[in-house]
């Protein structure tokens, strides 16, 4: 497969996984404020990894998965975990357009760690646009100020994270299937769910705590019908955008795909006017257009000094 080709289908995968997941963010929204954001995720797991077995089936494979590379696989679970429980701890607490435009700092931060981590070249010009970006951030965050919202640093935790994730998400590329990758990044998460469940039920509510830590330490409580169906559904979701993010990711270099992302913002933006009747304010538009700049200029300059890199596919 030539790279264009790659590059296209990768970018298509990307495409649907940020639409997939956002219909996350609504679920989580709608049904956060009556159950603890483990009990969710629980719930959402249990129906997740079967889901996963079918993906691996698609791919015309047998048995469980396998892989070579137990460490870095639970490694990775490991960093879902961590970055999505923080994401909705912070989404528990802020309107789905600014969560997204602090997530615009996610291909920024994956550029930055594919310079860390990787190797990756970057010049004079790129390390600006990533100044750029992160000012934008910090537009939307505004800490120190009086709209500084808690909420932004869970956010913040969550794309650390996630740029970890697709680090190792390219580490694993060569060797691991994208169903293999959600396979065990839905078993880790499932297992860390289970473990911290039980102390976080220990602890118990806290009172007058800020919206994400009473999202985290909420009392569990049997859904309803609606909800348990709502919960399930959020499996599907999640099998499905863990499978065409590590498919995207494992086609075309993380510094090429990653400006793809920014399509979450206009889709959060119309599920929040839609249905809570958010509208963002201009610091938060001004700052996701900082950063959506920023990331567009990594991406442009990425293209002009690599035209002919090769990339190479994971088999189908």
């Amino acid at each position: 497969m030539d790279t264009t080709s790659s590059n296209v289908r990768g970018v298509a995968f990307l495409v649907l996984a940020m639409f997939i997941i956002s219909l996350q963010n609504i679920a989580v929204k709608w049904i956060g404020g009556d159950y603890p954001v483990l009990e969710i995720v629980v719930f959402r797991n249990l129906i997740a990894l079967p889901c996963t077995l079918l993906f691996f089936r698609y791919e015309g494979r047998r048995g469980l998965p396998t892989t070579q590379h137990y460490k870095l696989e639970y490694i990775r679970g490991a960093f879902l975990f961590l970055s999505y429980t923080a994401y909705m701890m912070g989404l528990a607490a802020l309107p789905l357009a600014e969560v997204e435009s602090i997530r615009f700092s996610a291909p920024l931060m994956i550029t930055l760690l594919s310079v860390l981590l990787l190797g990756e070249k970057v010049g004079p010009r790129r390390w600006l646009a990533l100044v750029v970006g992160f000012i934008g951030v910090l537009f939307i965050v505004r800490p120190g100020s009086a709209a500084f919202n808690m909420g932004s640093v869970f956010i913040l935790i969550s794309v650390l994270f996630y740029a970890l994730t697709v680090m190792v998400t390219r580490k694993l590329q060569r060797t691991d299937s994208s169903a293999t990758m959600a396979y065990y990044g839905s078993l880790v998460y499932l297992i860390a769910a289970l473990i911290l469940a039980p102390l976080v039920i220990l602890v118990g509510e806290i009172p007058d705590a800020h919206p994400s830590v009473v999202f985290l330490f909420r009392a569990w409580s049997m859904p309803t019908l609606l909800d348990w169906v709502i919960m399930s559904g959020l499996g599907l979701v999640w099998a499905g955008w863990m499978y065409f993010m590590a498919r995207a990711y494992s086609l075309v270099q993380a510094s090429v795909a990653a400006p793809f992302e920014y399509v979450a913002l206009p889709i959060n933006i119309m599920w929040g006017f839609a249905i809570w009747h958010e509208v963002p304010t201009w610091m938060t538009l001004a700052g996701a257009f900082l950063t959506l700049f920023s990331g567009m200029f990594v991406f442009y300059r990425e293209q002009r000094e690599r035209p002919v890199n090769k990339i190479i596919p994971m088999e189908d």
